[in-house]
C-alpha cells in the first residue's frame, strides 16, 4: 500500500466521521421541541464563550483535525466511546447533558491548571 492510498483512506474516515456528526446533529434538532432547543442552545452558547477564554484556538484545532488523515476519525471515535460510557452510567440522560458535562469539565480543568 502506498502513502497516497493511506492518506486517502484517512481522509475518507475523517469524512465518514463528519457525516456521522452531521447526522447526530440533525437527529437532535429534529427530535427536540423548538422552545426547549432554543433554551438549551443559549446555555451551550454561554458555555462555549466561556470555553473560548481558556481554549481560544479550539476551532482551528477541530478544522486541522479534519485535514490531517485519521485524526478526526480517532478523535470522534473516542468521543463516541466516551458518550456511550456517560450514557451507561447516567441513565435517562441526553446528548445535551453530555455536552454540558464536557464543557464544564474542560472549563474546570483549565481553571485548575
Amino acid at each position: 500500500m502506498e502513502y497516497s492510498e493511506i492518506l486517502i483512506i484517512g481522509w475518507n474516515l475523517n469524512a465518514m466521521m463528519f457525516v456521522i456528526n452531521l447526522l447526530i446533529a440533525i437527529n437532535i434538532i429534529r427530535t427536540n421541541e423548538i422552545d426547549k432547543f432554543q433554551k438549551e442552545s443559549e446555555i451551550l452558547k454561554e458555555l462555549s464563550i466561556e470555553m473560548e477564554k481558556y481554549y481560544p484556538n479550539k476551532q482551528y484545532e477541530t478544522l486541522i483535525s479534519y485535514i490531517v488523515p485519521f485524526t478526526a476519525f480517532y478523535r470522534i471515535l473516542f468521543k463516541l466511546v466516551e458518550m456511550q460510557m456517560f450514557f451507561s452510567k447516567n441513565k435517562g440522560t441526553r446528548i445535551y447533558d453530555f455536552i454540558v458535562y464536557k464543557y464544564q469539565a474542560d472549563i474546570n480543568k483549565a481553571k485548575n491548571s
